[in-house]
């Protein structure tokens, strides 16, 4: 049994099919139907390859290749950061944050090593409508990398400052500046009104949460055991998943 709409399986069989007819791609072991859902599966359950391959009567090393080029082709459909961000302007607000993506790693990895979570794995930024709605999730990059670091490296406050787009995120985004409004520090400290704008700020802010538990429902990112190179790649993908219209 796999928890996700018969029409989603159906809408990923599709954009397999589109990609054989493309490359005129001979005869396979599995239909197109039965790819995506051996690819779902692994994405929903975070089951292995050997794993997989085994319950659709194939070997790990296709059960790899039809996940891998799955999700080159998910990947593929999922907007960049420009193109998110159309439609919206001076007047409306989204939200910005930041999780890990955890990986099994080697103590070695200094770079995938998150001090803030005590854990290696990979950082991904997301921007999230005010209710939550993921608009737009980037590359993953090492876990060590800071929340205001990344956001800049992927030109989030940029973006959001040339079209004037309010920007609410947490105290670790504190001195982005441009369009970027964070908590204040130490606000038992301030007066009244400065602890008002940090419940209303929490409050507004609390929905991002939202986009981050919709990525990683899909138990492979709970624990990636795939190459860092893949994490991004993932990511898209089921980005794609989360909002593609399959209702036609």
């Amino acid at each position: 049994m796999l928890d996700v709409p018969y029409e989603l399986v159906e809408h990923v069989s599709w954009l397999i099919y589109a990609r054989r007819r493309e490359l005129n791609s001979p005869w396979r072991r599995l239909g197109c139907f039965k790819q995506a859902l051996l690819v779902l599966a692994h994405l929903r359950k975070n089951e292995t390859f050997a794993q997989v391959g085994a319950g659709f009567g194939v070997s790990e090393a296709t059960a790899w290749r039809y996940v891998d080029e799955t999700l080159e082709i998910l990947a593929a459909w999922a907007p960049g950061l420009q193109e998110a961000l159309v439609g919206l302007g001076e007047g409306d607000f989204v939200i910005v944050d930041g999780t890990l993506i955890p990986t099994d790693r080697i103590a070695a990895d200094e770079p995938y090593y998150s001090q803030k979570h005590k854990k290696h794995g990979m950082n991904v930024q997301v921007i999230a409508r005010p209710d939550g709605t993921p608009l737009w999730f980037s590359r993953a990059l090492p876990g060590r990398t800071h929340d205001l670091t990344a956001a800049r490296a992927h030109g989030i406050v940029q973006a959001c400052l040339t079209r004037q787009i309010l920007v609410l995120a947490d105290r670790a985004y504190q001195g982005a500046g441009a369009t970027v409004r964070t908590p204040y520090y130490h606000h038992r400290e301030q007066p009244e009104h400065y602890q008002q704008f940090n419940r209303d700020h929490a409050r507004l802010r609390a929905p991002g949460e939202r986009a981050f538990a919709k990525l990683k429902h899909w138990r492979i990112l709970r624990r990636a055991r795939c190459s860092t190179r893949r994490v991004s790649r993932t990511v898209q993908a089921i980005h794609t998943l989360l909002t593609c219209d399959y209702s036609g």
